[in-house]
């Protein structure tokens, strides 16, 4: 089989050299737990865990003890949510988007069943959600807002910074799980109380990630222990991971305009060029999109059925987002963008990475007009 061509980067990334090479110090010489008191465990301690809390603090200008590490989004992002419900003395309102990843939309549904009342946001057409939405929304009992800094499915960029400054002035607590966007492009945190980020979408492991928790704010913890974390996420903490972590955001933050110009270039060229394949459409916006980030329909095929014939080809990408591709069932989020069922079957996700180069672009359009075409000659519902 010729080389793979990897254009699923937002699923996950290859982890990098120089993250692997720094966190086989800590599996190996520095391997301390860093709650014993002895030398040993103080180097996993400072040179681990706390140095990489000031790093991953410093990419966000936040202070360092508002980092709690996690074993990724999911569990952040389930510490955010249900961490502030548990914290309410009585059912609370809650307010999200239609088109939040599963980890948000799922713990909400967890919320409902106990008591609690989520009001779910529509979005326009580019999968927007609208400001003046949120603030018809807002109630005197809303406890948190809980919106994607940028979608997985379609690339939106989510206009964060107005919709966190309205819930601000309503003194409600402002959440994001900025998966997708973090490492792409500096983030405002000025307004935002919570921040739910992975190391694995960044090129570091998997099983690690973060939540930043603005000073002041309570949550009630979800696991029990030794009280690590301040307390918030006890168990003996992955430095290894955390180191990988930290490093990864050191090396995404160094190269990160350089990196998005380049990547936003390539996509251009894609959707350009992948446009010109009849009864095609372009799914999310034109602007305000993520650089990496290319998502289509193609009328009367199964999105499944291109995913397999560009694997025969050596070519890796996605349809809908990659945590539920095994499921047959429509992508929620092309549903919510006004799609009919006929195009939110037959969707294909490219995102690209820091290894993708103009080779894997020249393959990727060398192939897929061939794929589309070979699957419409076959299919009972092309006209």
């Amino acid at each position: 089989m010729s080389e793979l061509v990897y254009l699923d980067n937002a699923a996950t990334t290859p982890v990098a050299k120089p993250v692997k090479e720094r966190m086989s110090e800590f599996f190996r010489d520095k391997y301390g737990n860093p709650s014993s008191l002895y030398s040993h465990a103080n180097v996993a301690k400072s040179e681990g865990l706390e140095d990489s809390r000031e790093s991953v603090a410093a990419s966000l200008g936040v202070e360092p003890k508002e980092i709690i590490f996690t074993s990724g989004a999911t569990e952040s992002d389930n510490l955010a949510i249900k961490g502030v419900a548990l914290n309410l003395d009585r059912p609370g309102h809650f307010i999200t988007s239609e088109i939040e990843h599963h980890a948000v939309l799922h713990t909400f549904e967890w919320l409902e069943e106990r008591g609690h009342e989520v009001t779910y946001l529509e979005v326009d057409q580019e999968g927007r959600v609208r400001p003046e939405a949120l603030k018809k929304a807002l109630r005197e009992d809303t406890a948190l807002v809980s919106i994607m800094y940028a979608n997985n499915e379609i690339g939106t960029i989510e206009p964060i910074d107005e919709l966190a400054e309205i819930t601000s002035k309503h003194d409600t607590l402002f959440h994001t799980d900025a998966v997708q966007a973090f490492g792409k492009f500096p983030l405002d945190t000025e307004n935002l109380d919570l921040l739910s980020a992975s190391g694995h979408k960044i090129y570091g492991p998997k099983g690690i990630g973060f939540l930043y928790r603005r000073k002041g704010i309570k949550l009630e913890p979800l696991l029990h222990g030794g009280g690590h974390e301040n307390g918030l996420r006890s168990g003996t903490e992955n430095v290894p991971g955390i180191v990988g972590l930290a490093k990864a955001v050191d090396l995404v933050y160094e190269e990160m305009d350089e990196e998005r110009d380049r990547q936003k270039k390539l996509r251009d060229r894609i959707i350009d060029e992948v446009m010109e394949i009849p009864n095609t459409e372009l799914n999310g916006p034109e602007e305000n999109r993520l650089a990496n980030n290319a998502n289509f329909s193609f009328k009367g095929i199964e999105g499944e059925s291109i995913i397999m014939k560009l694997d025969n080809k050596g070519i890796a990408a996605s349809t809908g987002s990659a945590c539920s591709s095994p499921s047959l069932e429509p992508s929620h989020v092309l549903l919510a963008i006004g799609l009919p069922l006929s195009l939110a079957h037959g969707s294909l996700r490219i995102t690209l990475g820091r290894e993708t180069g103009e080779r894997d672009v020249d393959r990727l359009l060398e192939v897929l007009p061939g794929v589309v075409k070979e699957l419409r000659k076959a299919s009972p519902l092309t006209d």
